[in-house]
């Protein structure tokens, strides 16, 4: 005999309800997963830095490195004190407060002796903020690079506002000062964070110079031990990389120097590759599009690859 319609909803129902019955045996499987030493797990352990407060501290940065261009309401020379004071003051509790937890959550993972995490904390936050006017006046010679180098760009307002490779270049400076700071975990979060943004990925070690300009940005990647010059100019889908190695070759390199050397004004077209840490290209030389580089280039060299042929059908 066919089900009614009523029938069948019931039929349905009690269906369901035998698969939520099936819910604490997952919930206890995934419990034991978690006991050990498991490397996917974070239990009856210090608060690591929460990511959504680290990307919060990172606009609020931007607020006080270009005042006006991101922050709500409109400023001007008659509240400019009062907007400063009340974004510092809040810039500051957030990072102290995140760089505790990043400092107290690094102690446990290491068995280290207590180094006063909310003290050390403020004092970390403390010489971050007054670094900020610095920061501020190399980011000022970024700008100025970019528009001098990208004739497109119509004013230093949209740049500021809309160009990816001074999106990620400000994260930077201000994650490597963190990371010259020595605090875990957060300068990581921040370059990830304007990584996922633009598609331009630079780790919070790499050392940058004034006057930097990425154009388009998108696909670049430049490594931790990577050191840059002053007045360089890349484009899309630059690789200042490390060479491939073993798995007992990564662990010996860990904290040597596997990234390029970039001197001062060299320009690297896009696609370019430049790989290894003892390589160094020269002041004022040009890597063409698509070059594989693992070697050094002396200054004022021009590095092309040969033109193709073109087979037209």
């Amino acid at each position: 005999m066919k089900e009614s319609k009523l029938e069948q909803c019931e039929t349905a129902r009690k269906k369901s309800l035998g698969m939520c019955d099936e819910i604490p045996q997952i919930v206890e499987q995934l419990v034991q997963s978690c006991g050990g030493q498991s490397s996917l797990a974070h239990v009856d352990s210090e608060p690591m830095p929460a990511k959504a407060a680290v990307i919060e501290i990172t606009k609020t940065a931007f607020q006080l490195l270009y005042p006006g261009y991101f922050s709500q309401g409109r400023i001007n020379r008659v509240n400019l004190v009062y907007y400063y004071g009340q974004t510092v003051a809040a810039f500051f509790e957030m990072l102290a407060e995140q760089v505790a937890f990043a400092l107290r959550h690094e102690c446990r993972r290491r068995s280290m002796t207590c180094v006063s995490c909310e003290e050390q904390g403020k004092e970390i936050s403390l010489q971050f903020t007054k670094e900020l006017p610095r920061l501020r006046a190399v980011l000022a010679k970024d700008v100025q690079a970019a528009f001098e180098g990208d004739p497109a760009a119509k004013s230093y307002d949209e740049i500021i506002f809309s160009y990816p490779g001074l999106f990620a270049v400000t994260v930077h400076r201000l994650a490597h000062q963190l990371y010259r700071q020595n605090v875990p975990l957060i300068p990581r979060i921040m370059s990830e964070y304007a990584h996922g943004e633009t598609g331009i990925d630079i780790h919070p070690g790499a050392t940058i110079g004034e006057s930097f300009f990425i154009d388009h940005g998108t696909g670049v990647v430049i490594g931790e031990t990577t050191i840059i010059g002053n007045r360089v100019r890349i484009y899309q889908g630059v690789t200042l990389g490390a060479l491939s190695l073993s798995k007992s070759e990564v662990e010996k390199l860990r904290s040597e120097k596997r990234h390029p050397n970039i001197e001062d004004d060299v320009v690297v077209y896009s696609g370019a590759t430049i790989l290894g840490g003892q390589t160094v290209i020269g002041a004022r030389s040009v890597i063409g599009g698509n070059v594989w580089l693992t070697a050094s280039v002396p200054p004022d060299t021009k590095v092309f690859i040969k033109k193709p042929e073109l087979i037209y059908k």
